[in-house]
């Protein structure tokens, strides 16, 4: 299964939604697909990527045929469209549902319907359903179902191009820690695990965090670390 890392699922992300939401702009050139890489709507998270790094992210792409380069007559600059639907064998609304998904993370099914639905229409739940079936019971799944978020009963979906992209790990245990101790099945030594597990997850994913802030040329999102306590 062709696997990608965050820069190339926000660029394919991009590449497909722009084919449908701005196809008088597509394919795109490298400072457009930049510019919809780091736009604040519609993208969870919010990122600032470099020319070097979307350029990068695009090469890669085209070495696993999903991304290919024009060339226009008397174009001065090359041009990318995404071929994701080719080379994943994927109908437009299969599209619509994992570029929300690259881009925005886990999400309900209503939500995929509401936001897809500006790529490719969706007038029911049950149409979104079918398009999410379809992806689910693939030989080689691109999504999956995975628990409510906290607070909530609706189950969400989430991509498995780039499984580590929006993690879910800590969520998952935020999640099931209250239900458990309101049942009264869960005692000390078992919250202690639970606690120190989660503080794990907190330790690697704020060091996730800054790991990409240094490699985007950012400031430490987090402050200086604590040197201990």
């Amino acid at each position: 299964m062709i696997t990608l890392n965050a820069d190339e699922a926000r660029v394919l992300g991009v590449l497909i939604e722009k084919a449908t939401t701005t196809p008088e702009q597509y394919p795109l050139s490298l400072n457009a697909a930049v510019s919809g890489c780091n736009q604040k709507n519609n993208r969870d998270p919010v990122l600032t990527m470099s020319e070097d790094h979307v350029f990068d992210a695009l090469e890669s792409l085209r070495e696993k045929q999903l991304v290919a380069r024009i060339t226009q007559a008397g174009a001065r600059v090359h041009k990318y469209k995404h071929t994701a639907g080719e080379t994943l064998q994927l109908r437009s609304g299969d599209l619509a549902l994992l570029a929300e998904l690259l881009l925005r993370g886990p999400q309900t099914l209503g939500e995929l319907r509401g936001r897809a639905a500006r790529m490719h229409p969706m007038q029911t739940l049950d149409e979104a359903k079918e398009y999410i079936r379809g992806l689910t019971e693939r030989p080689e799944p691109l999504i999956k179902e995975i628990p409510p978020a906290p607070g909530t009963r609706a189950m969400r979906y989430v991509q498995l191009l780039s499984a580590d992209l929006h993690p879910q790990d800590l969520m998952a245990k935020v999640a099931d820690t209250p239900a458990a101790m309101q049942g009264g099945t869960i005692g000390a030594t078992e919250l202690a695990a639970r606690v120190e597990a989660l503080e794990q997850d907190v330790a690697r994913l704020s060091g996730a965090l800054r790991s990409l802030a240094a490699s985007l040329d950012l400031p430490d999102p987090l402050g200086p670390s604590s040197s201990g306590s």
